[in-house]
C-alpha cells in the first residue's frame, strides 16, 4: 500500500500533492467567484454602464481561473515556468493554424465595451439576428430572443456588421397601415383615425400624431397612422391601434377592402 507521502508509480506524484491541488482548485474557484462578484458590485456603484461592468467582470474571471490552475499545477510539483512555456507554444501553434480570430474577437469585445453601440437589456439587430442583449463577453455577444432562445455571436461579427438598435432612443414612432375602399370619405376616415390616436393614453402629444396617404393601390387607398410613443410602450400601442382602427372603421361603416381580381370570360363564337 502506497503511503500518503510516497510517489505514485509511473507519475511520481504523491497523494498529498493531488489532494492539495484539488483543494486549491475548489477553494480558488470559490474565491474567484467571490472576488469577481465584489469587483462587479464595486463597479456598479460607479457611472460605468452595465455592459462595461459585465465585460470587465468576465475578463477578471478568466485571469483568476488561469491563476488558480497554475497554482494547482505548482502544487503537483510541476514547474509553473514550463507550463507557461508549454501554453505559449500551444497558443503559437494555434495562431499558426489560422486561429487568430480569437485575438480579433477579443479586440472587438474591447471596442464594443468601450464605445457601447449596444448595451445590456437593449433590443438590437446584428448579423441578421434580433434579440435583447444578454451579455458581452471576452469572445462573444449573447442575444436573447423574445421566445427565449439564446444566440451567441462572435464579437468580430458584431463589431464588423451594421447594428440596428431598437431601444436606444427614448421614443419611437408607431406606424399602422390600413386600406380603405375607393369612394370613401377620406376626410372622415382620417379624422376618425386621428381621434383614435389622440384618445390613446400612451400616445404622446408632442410630436403630434398624424395620418398620411401612402398609396393609391389596386384595391384600396392606403393610409398610415403615425403615433409617437415611449419606446417601452411601442408594441402595446401598435397592437391597440391596429385592433382599434379595424373595430372603429367597421363600426362607422368604412370598408377595409381585401385584394380583388375581376376575371372576364369571353366566349368564342361557334364555328
Amino acid at each position: 500500500m502506497v503511503g500518503l507521502d510516497e510517489p505514485l508509480p509511473y507519475v511520481g506524484i504523491t497523494l498529498v500533492q493531488i489532494a492539495t491541488a484539488i483543494v486549491i482548485l475548489v477553494v480558488g474557484w470559490i474565491v474567484a467567484k467571490i472576488v469577481v462578484a465584489s469587483f462587479k458590485r464595486g463597479l456598479k456603484k460607479t457611472k460605468l454602464p452595465d455592459l462595461v461592468v459585465e465585460f470587465l467582470g468576465r475578463f477578471l474571471s478568466a485571469l483568476l481561473y488561469v491563476a488558480v490552475i497554475l497554482l494547482a499545477v505548482r502544487a503537483l510539483g510541476i514547474g509553473v515556468g514550463s507550463v507557461v512555456l508549454g501554453l505559449s507554444a500551444v497558443i503559437g501553434l494555434i495562431l499558426g493554424f489560422g486561429m487568430q480570430d480569437t485575438l480579433t474577437n477579443l479586440a472587438a469585445g474591447v471596442w464594443i465595451a468601450a464605445l457601447r453601440p449596444i448595451d445590456m437589456g437593449e433590443v438590437v439587430e446584428v448579423a441578421g439576428k434580433t434579440g435583447k442583449v444578454n451579455a458581452v463577453g471576452i469572445m462573444s455577444t449573447e442575444l436573447l430572443t423574445p421566445d427565449n432562445v439564446l444566440i451567441t455571436i462572435p464579437n468580430k461579427l458584431v463589431w464588423g456588421n451594421v447594428i440596428t438598435n431598437y431601444t436606444r432612443m427614448p421614443t419611437r414612432r408607431v406606424d399602422v397601415d390600413v386600406g380603405v375602399a375607393y369612394g370613401t370619405d377620406l376626410d372622415r376616415a382620417i379624422k376618425l383615425a386621428m381621434d383614435l390616436m389622440k384618445n390613446h393614453p400612451k400616445v404622446l402629444k408632442d410630436p403630434e400624431p398624424s395620418v398620411v396617404i401612402t398609396a393609391l393601390a389596386d384595391s384600396s387607398i392606403n393610409l398610415q397612422l403615425r403615433a409617437w410613443v415611449k419606446t417601452e410602450d411601442y408594441w402595446a400601442v401598435k397592437g391597440d391601434l391596429t385592433k382599434g382602427i379595424y373595430e372603429l372603421y367597421m363600426k362607422e361603416g368604412i370598408e377595409i377592402p381585401f385584394p380583388q381580381l375581376d376575371v372576364h370570360i369571353k366566349e368564342m363564337p361557334a364555328s
